[in-house]
C-alpha cells in the first residue's frame, strides 16, 4: 500500500498507523502478543486541491482528511481504527462533532456517548453502516471507531474543525469500544458496565447544509458557513437532532465469544 496520496495538484505523505499502536484496543490479544507489527491504515490530513483552497478552508477553521483503511483482520476481530472522542468547545458543554464520507468501499462507525456519572459507562451506542457516497455525522458528545468489515479497501474522507487535538485516552483507558465487531458479530466489551443495547441506524440525509448521498462533500468547505456546525456547534443544536433515522430497534444476537487471551 503507497502511503502517499495525489489531491488536486498537490502529493500528500500519509501518517501511518501500525498494529503496534493499537495494543490497548484490540479484542484477541492471544493473536496480538504472537503478531508481527505492520502498517493498518493510513491518514492524509489537511487536504485541499490548490493553495488558495487550502487558505480558504484554514480561514473558516476547518480541515479535510482522507483515511485509507486496506482490508484485514486483528485476529478474529476486524480492522479498525483507535477511537477517539473530541474535547468540548471551549466555555461550553458541547463537544465538537466531526464529519465522514465514504468515498470507496464501506464502512461500520462504532458511535458510543458517555455517561455523565461513571468514566465505564455508556449512555447510548450506534452502530451505523455506511456505504461509497454515504455521509455520516458523528454528533456532538460522542465518540467513535472506524470498523472495515468488507473485503476491499475503505476510503473514508472527514471534515473536522481543525482547532483541537483528538482525546484517544478514554477509549483505550477501556480497551475499546463498548462492543468489538467479530467476525462472529458483536460482543461487549467486560471493561463497561452494563452497556446498552446496539441501536443499528442507517446515514441520515444533510440536506440541511445541500449535501445528500453521493455528493461530493468536498466542496461544502469552500461555501461560507456550510460547515459551521462543525466549528461552532453549541449555535446548532437543533441541527443535530434527527440526524439519523433507525432501521431496526432491536439488537441481534451477540457472539458468544470471550475476549481471546484477557487478562485480569
Amino acid at each position: 500500500m503507497t502511503a502517499t496520496l495525489k489531491f488536486g495538484d498537490k502529493i500528500s505523505i500519509a501518517e501511518v498507523r501500525k498494529l503496534s499502536a493499537l495494543k490497548d484496543v484490540v479484542f484477541d490479544l492471544a493473536w496480538f502478543e504472537k503478531a508481527k507489527d505492520r502498517e493498518l491504515y493510513y491518514m492524509f490530513r489537511d487536504l485541499a486541491k490548490n493553495e488558495s483552497e487550502l487558505e480558504l478552508i484554514k480561514a473558516r477553521g476547518l480541515r479535510y482528511d482522507i483515511t485509507r483503511i486496506p482490508a484485514g483482520r486483528l485476529g478474529i476481530e476486524y480492522v479498525k481504527t483507535l477511537g477517539h472522542y473530541h474535547p468540548k468547545v471551549p466555555g461550553t458543554s458541547v463537544s465538537y462533532p466531526e464529519l465522514y464520507q465514504v468515498l470507496k468501499g464501506s464502512a461500520t462507525y462504532l458511535l458510543q456517548k458517555r455517561a455523565q456519572s461513571r468514566e465505564d459507562g455508556i449512555e447510548d451506542f450506534v452502530v451505523v453502516e455506511a456505504k461509497a457516497g454515504d455521509c455520516v455525522l458523528i454528533p456532538p458528545g460522542y465518540g467513535h471507531v472506524t470498523v472495515n468489515a468488507s473485503k476491499e479497501e475503505l476510503t473514508m474522507a472527514n471534515w473536522v474543525c481543525r482547532d483541537f487535538a483528538s482525546l484517544y485516552a478514554p477509549i483505550g483507558k477501556l480497551r475499546g469500544a463498548a462492543y468489538y465487531l467479530l467476525e462472529t458479530g458483536f460482543v461487549k466489551n467486560p471493561a463497561y458496565k452494563k452497556p446498552p443495547p446496539i441501536r443499528f441506524l442507517k446515514p441520515g440525509t444533510l440536506a440541511k447544509v445541500g449535501l445528500v448521498s453521493g455528493k461530493d462533500m468536498y466542496e461544502l468547505g469552500k461555501k461560507k458557513e456550510k460547515l459551521g456546525f462543525l466549528t461552532a456547534p453549541q449555535d446548532y443544536l437543533s441541527f443535530f437532532e434527527g440526524v439519523f433515522e433507525p432501521v431496526f430497534s432491536k439488537q441481534p444476537p451477540l457472539s458468544s465469544s470471550k475476549r481471546a487471551g484477557r487478562r485480569n
